[in-house]
């Protein structure tokens, strides 16, 4: 017991519940936090049941999930008022059906989270009206303007204008689609993909602004269907593709080139974005993921983007059960990677980015 005397010490110095369940789902220990953490009276939790102390079927059902699968973890809804709720982590030892539970109250952090969310959704909604309708003046300015005798710096103010409102336009969307993902409340349609019909088709949906720019666009595909299929949602994989290409050809010089590799591993298939442009410093490697994060904007061709598609696209790659990183020697170009499991993933999946 003297390691739980520490480190129920510890826990309680953390504001951390902290309890033992043995065998038979009874509590054999608690500490201080747990007690006000559940509400309870002090040292009146030892003995209980888990349902007693918990009130909720579904953290016993997360006990006997660790004790199962070594580790479970979820959500506790603890009733009263104010109401909060409880991170619950639960975890057996190696040497025994024991599991040990940490509880957090993470009700602020959701409150805080719930705050964000509207607030991004509220703005983004006001906002998409009056923009949209800007745009399409914009465009309709711009056409006359061409038809028009207008001095030169009216025409170039024109476009500023139209330029700068689809950056707006684009940037309240990538909000809205930002949000939704994070919160999970875009599920995936999970189905085979084969990422060489994902890849071609988004080298042709930008190839217009590649051309634009003098960047050639290729792919390095592997031949064997098996060997580029992974379960996953065609459209937002498409997304992710878009969102990287796109970035190469901004960073690209003049007559560069962008090249989409596809390679399987044993158990994932990795897409590889490589360009040949200025590169992306040391400092900015493990940033360039973040939201809003931009690098050096005097690197990007033409318009900065909004610092938002590269966030997209990891917490796609994240759902998917992927992960994405990056990598580069500055002068010397940049690559991104996209690894996406090649196993089986069932049905829809709800779960949060």
């Amino acid at each position: 017991m003297a390691d739980w005397a520490g480190q129920a010490a510890l826990a309680d110095v953390l504001g951390v519940g902290l309890l033992m369940v043995d065998s038979a789902d009874r509590i054999s220990a608690a500490n201080r936090s747990a007690h006000e953490l559940l509400r309870a009276r002090p040292d009146s939790l030892p003995g209980r049941s888990t349902i007693e102390a918990f009130v909720d079927h579904r953290t016993e059902e997360l006990i006997r999930s660790a004790r199962e699968q070594r580790s479970a973890s979820g959500e506790y809804a603890q009733p009263g008022e104010p109401p909060t709720t409880l991170l619950v982590r639960a975890w057996r030892k190696q040497d025994g059906d024991e599991v040990s539970v940490a509880l957090e109250d993470v009700s602020e952090l959701r409150r805080l989270r719930r705050i964000r969310r509207e607030f991004i959704d509220n703005l983004s909604h006001e906002l998409r009206t009056p923009l949209t309708t800007m745009r399409l003046l914009a465009e309709s300015l711009a056409l006359e303007a061409k038809r028009s005798e207008l001095p030169e710096r009216v025409r170039d103010a024109i476009g500023r204008i139209d330029l700068e409102t689809g950056h707006l336009v684009r940037m309240v969307d990538e909000l809205l689609d930002l949000a939704t993902i994070e919160q999970g409340e875009a599920p995936l349609k999970v189905a085979p993909v084969d990422l060489a019909q994902v890849v071609s088709e988004t080298l042709d949906r930008v190839r217009g602004y590649a051309e634009h720019h003098g960047v050639t666009l290729s792919e390095d595909l592997p031949s064997a269907e098996a060997e580029r299929t992974v379960p996953g949602d065609a459209v937002r994989l498409g997304q992710v593709l878009v969102n990287l290409v796109d970035n190469a050809i901004r960073y690209s010089p003049d007559g560069g080139e962008v090249v989409v590799h596809v390679r399987p591993t044993d158990d994932e298939v990795v897409v590889e974005v490589e360009d040949h442009g200025p590169g992306i410093a040391k400092a900015d490697l493990e940033r360039i993921f973040e939201r809003f994060y931009k690098t050096d904007r005097a690197r990007a061709r033409g318009r900065a983007g909004t610092g938002l598609g590269l966030s997209i696209a990891r917490h796609i790659a994240e759902r998917h059960g992927g992960r994405m990183w990056a990598k580069s020697q500055p002068g010397r170009g940049a690559q991104l990677f996209l690894a996406l499991p090649r196993g089986s993933r069932d049905g829809e999946r709800h779960a949060a980015g």
